[in-house]
């Protein structure tokens, strides 16, 4: 049974997801309001076993978004993001005729850079070490008609199984690692391989372990040369090519696997969540751990996505529970108060409800009211990864900011108004009309006296006359 935590927690911000699980669905959650609560909107695919989802890859750009998703029996497929329309499906069965399970793919990248709207390159490595990039065209309307050619292939190790890879930044360079395989650095435009890591030495009792990668990736978009590796014996290890082939920063944590790691957008932080469901930060340039998440996940992590603009990060696993969590805090981001729910309905979103004192389900038929205290998104299945949306824009929100702005440009304008407005002039006291009235009248006055003294003055001259 899932754990619990007593954590209130604010809500959480607009946003968009998608979830890929062990039975091949994939999974859409959206979060609407500026607090609002993660449901699932959508849900592309039926449930088959065989159709497992063991990676992904997201090109989120504006304009002719595009989902590549690689499956447990070697599938390859291109998908709309926005509907879950299948543009193209291919299969990564080689020539040998290995069978799906003994060879499955354990790398996919869908490349960003000069994509046109009606192709792609998707990079492939399958557990043996066998890479190859693909061009395929995604412009006609069925899968079936697309054109899809191999441009280059190349073996990435001898001997053991690749289980992790990444391609840096500038997706020029990737990374390979796995059970036997030490991480080493290719150049992928010559497929040629660069660097690769030195084995650990013996130990004090002379025995030596053999290496055992589970997750990798680039420490910072913008530098190739450093990588942090997690291990199947809960160790981190951080790689500078530019310095030497062994770990310069090597760190335990816990006592499980190292199961997945991203980086932060600043270059130096990491997230790092194990089998046995801890999650925690790091800065690499020290080692130092910044603080582990608050809420213990009850299932192995199998994946952890920074959102690229919000401060959220989303982890998911065995345990069937999406989690966003706030990476200042370090808290859970969803809490919500329920009441009168039916349990159909709860069962279409695929939400379950935690209290305080015990996980339930609510009965059908049921009216119950009661405070949950962290609300996750259970999506019933194992989850194998989680991607982000970082293009999408809750509508809601967007016309209330908009309103606000238009409110607020009326109200600058109506101000301006009264200022160009004329002034009225106030009405004079009762004192000053009577000062007025008199000052008018001895005015007149003066004027009559002299017009009289005038006149008098010209009869007394004619009198003389």
């Amino acid at each position: 049974m899932p754990r619990t935590t007593t954590l209130e927690c604010p809500g959480c911000p607009p946003l968009r997801a998608l979830t890929f699980d062990s039975l091949g669905l994939i999974k859409v959650i959206e979060s609407r309001g500026e607090r609002g609560t993660p449901q699932v909107v959508e849900r592309w695919g039926d449930p088959v076993s065989s159709k497992c989802v063991l990676a992904a890859s997201f090109d989120d750009r504006k304009k002719d978004p595009l989902l590549a998703v690689a499956r447990k029996n070697r599938e390859v497929e291109v998908v709309n993001p926005l509907n879950g329309e299948i543009h193209v499906v291919f299969s990564n069965v080689g020539e040998d005729g290995v069978q799906p399970e003994d060879d499955a793919i354990s790398g996919l990248h869908l490349f960003r850079r000069e994509r046109s709207s009606g192709s792609c390159t998707l990079l492939t490595c399958t557990s043996k070490g066998n890479a190859s990039m693909r061009s395929i065209g995604v412009d006609k309307s069925t899968a079936d008609s697309a054109s899809i050619s191999v441009t280059k292939t190349w073996k990435v190790c001898g001997s053991g199984n690749v289980l992790c890879s990444k391609v840096d930044g500038s997706e020029n360079y990737a990374v390979f690692g796995g059970k036997g395989v030490e991480v080493n650095l290719w150049d992928i435009e010559n497929s040629t391989k660069i660097w690769t890591a030195k084995p650990p030495p013996k130990n004090s009792l002379g025995i030596f372990t053999p290496s055992w990668f589970t997750c990798t990736t680039f420490l910072s978009n913008d530098d190739h040369r450093k990588f942090v590796a997690g291990t199947n014996s809960h160790q981190v290890h951080m790689y500078d090519i530019s310095a030497q082939r062994r770990p310069v920063l090597s760190f335990d944590f816990r006592e499980t696997a190292i199961k997945a790691i991203t980086e932060d957008q600043d270059g130096h932080t990491i997230y790092t969540g194990n089998g046995s469901g801890d999650l925690a930060s790091f800065d690499m340039r020290t080692g130092k751990l910044l603080g582990c998440f608050i809420g213990k996940c009850s299932g192995s992590i199998r994946s952890i996505a920074r959102h690229p603009e919000l401060p959220v990060i989303a982890s998911c696993g065995l345990d069937s529970y999406l989690r966003l969590w706030d990476i200042k805090t370090r808290q859970l981001l969803s809490a919500m108060k329920v009441e009168t729910p039916m349990y159909a309905e709860m069962m279409l979103w695929g939400i379950w409800f935690k209290s305080q004192s015990c996980q339930c389900k609510i009965a059908c038929g049921a009216v119950i009211s009661f405070d949950v205290w962290v609300m996750e998104v259970f999506l019933k299945q194992h989850l194998t990864n989680v991607v982000f949306d970082s293009n999408f824009v809750d509508k809601e929100v967007a016309a209330t900011a908009q309103n606000a702005n238009e409110i607020q440009t009326t109200e600058v304008q109506t101000e301006d108004e009264m200022r160009t407005l004329p002034v009225k002039r106030k009405k004079a006291s009762k004192e000053q009309r009577e000062k007025k009235k008199k000052s008018e009248e001895s005015k007149e006055t003066i004027v009559l006296k002299s017009k009289k003294k005038s006149r008098k003055h010209k009869r007394e001259i004619c009198d003389d006359s």
